[in-house]
């Protein structure tokens, strides 16, 4: 098994997250007592969180390429930024290493399209739903992507931020989040992406009346398909 490295820390709720899903998917695969092979380099991040309040992003660049290295230099074979958000930067990370980064949006697309829906709405950051890094890599691979009206962005964006990074889960936000999923859903989506990582912590397919797809499970179970290729 080729060893997966890992730029968590943003939020570290949803990058223990991925780690849980990473041992999973290779015991489901291999076994016994099979765990993932992986390495790991987690930021602070509250440091990242005040350069994109800043829009400092090239920093915010510099600091994850440097994470990129580091994991490479410890023996990764390929790198996951297991963020949707710092996925902003993910070409100055990608030409940080040797190793192929494996992009959250590129496995979140090729999952719709598995599903034979194309119409999605995406759940996120405002940085995540309002700008093109993202959304425009998933309209680029065939979907027809949506976002919440103005309100319901920045009551994702809020939840997001000031309880989910945190740990903390409350029902009221379950109930908001369900709503804004049911606009969407009202407005013709066919699917609903979590696109962010921390997302999936609070909302579940119970929560949807169309399918959802969590892009921590996908990032993760396409890192151990990759991992294990060829083995």
């Amino acid at each position: 098994m080729k060893t997966i490295g890992l730029i968590g820390g943003m939020s570290w709720e949803s990058t223990a997250e991925y780690y849980r899903l990473l041992n999973e998917f290779t015991r489901d695969r291999l076994g016994g007592l099979h765990s993932a092979r992986c390495v790991l380099y987690s930021v602070d991040f509250a440091d990242i969180e005040q350069l994109q309040v800043q829009g400092r992003w090239a920093e915010a660049g510099d600091a994850l390429a440097a994470a990129a290295r580091s994991l490479e230099a410890a023996g990764a074979d390929m790198v996951l930024i297991c963020t949707n958000t710092m996925h902003k930067v993910a070409d100055t990370v990608a030409a940080a290493v040797s190793v192929p980064l494996l992009h959250l949006a590129d496995a979140t697309a090729a999952a719709v399209r598995a599903s034979g829906l194309r119409r999605v709405g995406l759940l996120g950051t405002a940085f995540t739903m309002e700008q093109d890094f993202y959304r425009g890599r998933l309209e680029a691979a065939g979907l027809d992507v949506t976002v919440p009206a103005a309100e319901g962005r920045a009551l994702v964006h809020r939840v997001i931020y000031e309880e989910l990074c945190r740990g903390t889960i409350r029902e009221e936000s379950r109930t908001a989040y369900r709503k804004v999923i049911q606009d969407l859903v009202s407005a013709g989506a066919e699917g609903i992406i979590l696109g962010c990582t921390e997302i999936e912590l609070l909302v579940g397919p119970e929560d949807s009346p169309v399918p959802l797809f969590p892009t921590a499970r996908l990032h993760a179970e396409a890192a151990v398909t990759a991992a294990l290729a060829g083995a």
